[in-house]
């Protein structure tokens, strides 16, 4: 049986109430939530005063849906071809756009002199899987054709993922390490959910805690799975935590909290990559909930958590220099 669950760091649990976070992720409650996002930074905000160029592209997705848009963002008066985060937001895969906290990946871009690519896949329960991981794809064989032109290196894209981005950039990798063409040389997955069976240790300790718990993350997985959530039928692509063989992937940086549901399957992950022989850096922030550094950034926690993830990115994208 699970003990108490761990407790939410100080600092933290007297910015936020969790329990005011607790939501139920039913169709009419999704709507809500993207509407309440719909204010998104316009062109102007993401260029800070010209310090970027931003490009609004589209893709074609393999099932030759409608096209899929992207936005590319490169800093201005840097010359050569640039490396590239590949971003994947956040949102469970049912919620968020291409822009939502793109803000923070461009402080990431700025300081390391690297393009983003950031992508509006679609969304479950509309578009339930594969549509996103197809559209995460597209996006890929975008940057690899056009490359040249755009002044962005191919041999150099570090895919990126929030949350149910994180699911989506870890199918998406194990997709690439599998097929030809393009491989990312990294793969950044913070607080990633990666697991649909939603069984772990810490699923079920911290079920009735706020915020994304052990029942918002069945809802959001059976939005993006339908009747095959937690069935023998899902693919690795779909939920990464079902791969069998994690060999042959990037370095990998990743990120929980000690006090979020996603904990113990993130560890797992990256001990599958250590016994395959691979690179994998994990991060269990103590006292951190899901989300815990964008909604109270300042704490020091949180600010601990942003220096691991850009220190990881500063010696991979050095690597390849």
């Amino acid at each position: 049986m699970p003990g108490t669950p761990p407790p939410v760091d100080p600092e933290l649990a007297a910015a936020v109430d969790l329990d005011a976070l607790r939501i139920t992720l039913t169709h009419e409650v999704i709507k809500k939530v993207r509407a309440a996002s719909a204010h998104t930074p316009d062109l102007d905000e993401l260029r800070r005063d010209g310090v970027f160029t931003v490009e609004e592209h589209l893709a074609r997705p393999a099932d030759d849906a409608a096209g899929l848009p992207l936005l590319l963002c490169r800093p201005t008066g840097v010359v050569g071809r640039l490396p590239v985060l590949y971003y994947l937001h956040g949102g469970g895969m049912v919620m968020g756009h291409a822009r939502q906290n793109l803000d923070y990946v461009l402080g990431w871009a700025e300081e390391l002199r690297a393009a983003v690519v950031s992508v509006e896949y679609r969304l479950a329960p509309e578009h339930p899987y594969p549509a996103a991981l197809d559209d995460g794809m597209a996006g890929i064989d975008w940057i690899a054709a056009h490359a040249a032109e755009l002044g962005i290196d191919p041999r150099r894209v570090l895919v990126v993922g929030f949350s149910g981005g994180g699911a989506l950039a870890a199918g998406l990798t194990l997709r690439l390490r599998d097929g030809t063409g393009l491989r990312p040389v990294g793969q950044m997955l913070v607080c990633p959910m990666l697991d649909d069976r939603n069984d772990t240790l810490s699923a079920v300790q911290l079920a009735e805690r706020g915020g994304w718990n052990r029942a918002t993350n069945e809802a959001a997985w059976t939005h993006v799975l339908g009747a095959r959530r937690g069935t023998s039928d899902v693919p690795a692509y779909a939920a990464p935590a079902r791969a069998e063989d994690l060999s042959g992937l990037p370095p990998t940086y990743l990120e929980a909290g000690s006090a979020e549901t996603f904990r113990d399957e993130v560890v797992a992950y990256a001990s599958g990559i250590w016994a395959a022989g691979g690179d994998a850096e994990l991060h269990v922030f103590p006292g951190g909930f899901h989300g815990f550094d964008f909604l109270v950034p300042e704490a020091a926690v949180s600010r601990d958590a942003r220096d691991a993830r850009l220190k990881w990115l500063r010696r991979t994208l050095m690597a390849l220099s």
